[in-house]
């Protein structure tokens, strides 16, 4: 094996030039002005430091040192030869290449180049996917509750009762918070007893069941046998701003997260323009985790869409300037349910101009009770307006919630709903090219993320 720490003399025209270094570095020019003071320094005092070559002569270390010497017309260099041979392992050399530069004075633009190298696009990738995820995972801080209640401790008898709603709150952990109403649904599938000693006490798809549940479930997180965070109401919303007791703590947290948030647009080549309207706010982390993996943008109607939440869909679809806008949605399976998805494309289309619209609804529609076999169902209330046309078209009653979907019923029913709109070879094109996008982001924030490292911050100073 050859010794790297040997110095022998090499005919300088038998060395060769890296091609890669002009690609890294700044092309040498053999008159710019360091060239030539480096010249007259080796015809001064001679070549100092030997030139690292590789087995097959290919310079690794020494390019301007080379240059000078054929300026000069020198015939024989010292060399040291590393144990690589370029032909043989390109990527090798190229690393090694970077690790014998790594002192000089460089660009922003070199040092970019250089972090390219050694980057991994799948790691860089996954990393790009794995800050997403924990940034749709960040919930609020729990507000602290003043004053007092006197309620009831949870007795012996409600044990059982209990236990089933913390089995399907922990079944639900991946999306919580949760709401009540998709607790309700998950005890519907093995119903518990409200209290262990009334056998006819079988938990139902009735008001006065529903009501228990939430009274236990707020007792059961007071007296910490649920968390606080793992319940949503999404009704009653809280700001809380995001402060820091200096500097140093903002920049370290700016560092961390620096050009993690990227989101390429993955439905720029689609043909037509895709939005997700969902009726309730239970669902919307659930239904969000899907659509963020298409960039579908997604409304939560909260019942009928108001005026804004409809303009701002058809803004965005005439500025996609694509052929179809494609309304897909998710709502109940009742009277309102099914004429939501009817008046918001209506609405688009007579109030804004749009005429190019498909409407489909991803749940929850007749046929998908039927083949998932949902829990009892519901009926239909006479008084509703719509009541009429449901029971004409359906003919019957009954009706279902959302909610009754398990959350992995409800993304599949919205990812093939997505999937059966789009073109998916051209969606794979955009997901290939965000991988090598994730890889020049991670390159760049590795190379700013070491400059901004060497600076220190006096939190003293203004």
């Amino acid at each position: 094996m050859t010794d790297p720490s040997k110095v022998s003399h090499v005919r300088l025209s038998d060395i060769k030039p890296s091609p890669e270094n002009d690609q890294l570095y700044r092309p040498i020019d053999p008159d710019e002005p360091g060239i030539v003071e480096l010249a007259r320094s080796i015809m001064q005092h001679g070549v100092r430091e030997p030139i690292v070559i590789t087995q097959d002569n290919w310079i690794l270390s020494g390019h301007r040192r080379y240059a000078a010497c054929r300026r000069l017309g020198i015939e024989l260099v010292p060399t040291r030869v590393e144990p690589i041979r370029r032909e043989d392992d390109v990527d090798g050399f190229v690393v090694l290449l970077r690790e014998y530069n790594r002192q000089r004075d460089k660009t922003l633009d070199e040092k970019l180049r250089e972090e390219l190298l050694t980057t991994n696009p799948n790691a860089a990738y996954r990393s790009l996917v794995e800050f997403r995820t924990r940034s749709a995972h960040r919930t609020s801080e729990a507000v602290a509750i003043s004053g007092s209640m006197n309620r009831k401790r949870i007795s012996a008898a409600k044990e059982p009762f209990l236990l089933a709603i913390k089995q399907v709150v922990n079944d639900l952990h991946e999306f919580w918070p949760i709401s009540d109403r998709q607790i309700h649904y998950g005890l519907l599938n093995n119903p518990p007893l409200k209290h262990a000693k009334k056998p006819d006490s079988a938990y139902d798809n009735s008001k006065k069941s529903y009501h228990a549940l939430v009274e236990l479930v707020t007792r059961a997180r007071l007296e910490g046998h649920i968390p606080l965070d793992a319940i949503a109401d999404e009704t009653r919303p809280v700001s809380i701003w995001d402060v820091f007791q200096s500097t140093q703590p903002f920049f370290r947290r700016q560092l961390d997260g620096f050009l993690h948030g990227y989101y390429r647009n993955l439905q720029t080549s689609q043909p037509d323009h895709v939005e997700l309207v969902i009726e309730k706010n239970t669902v919307k982390t659930i239904v969000e985790r899907v659509a963020s993996a298409y960039c579908v943008p997604v409304t939560s109607g909260r019942g009928y869409c108001s005026l804004r939440p409809r303009y701002d869909i058809a803004q965005r679809y005439k500025l996609s300037g694509k052929d179809h806008l494609v309304l897909v949605v998710v709502s109940d399976f009742d009277p309102d349910g099914e004429e939501i998805c009817q008046s918001l494309a209506r609405s688009i289309r007579d109030d804004f101009g749009i005429d190019r619209i498909r409407l489909i609804k991803a749940a929850l529609t007749r046929e998908q009770t039927k083949q998932l076999s949902l829990p009892p169902a519901l009926e239909a209330k006479a008084s509703s307006t719509n009541f009429q046309k449901f029971l004409k078209a359906n003919g019957c009653r009954n009706c279902w919630e959302v909610e009754a979907l398990t959350p992995q019923q409800l993304q599949d029913m919205v990812r093939q709903s997505l999937n059966d709109v789009m073109d998916i070879d051209l969606l794979n094109a955009e997901i290939e090219q965000e991988k090598q996008d994730a890889t020049q982001l991670a390159a760049l924030r590795q190379t700013v993320t070491r400059m901004l490292n060497d600076l220190s911050f006096d939190s003293d100073v203004p």
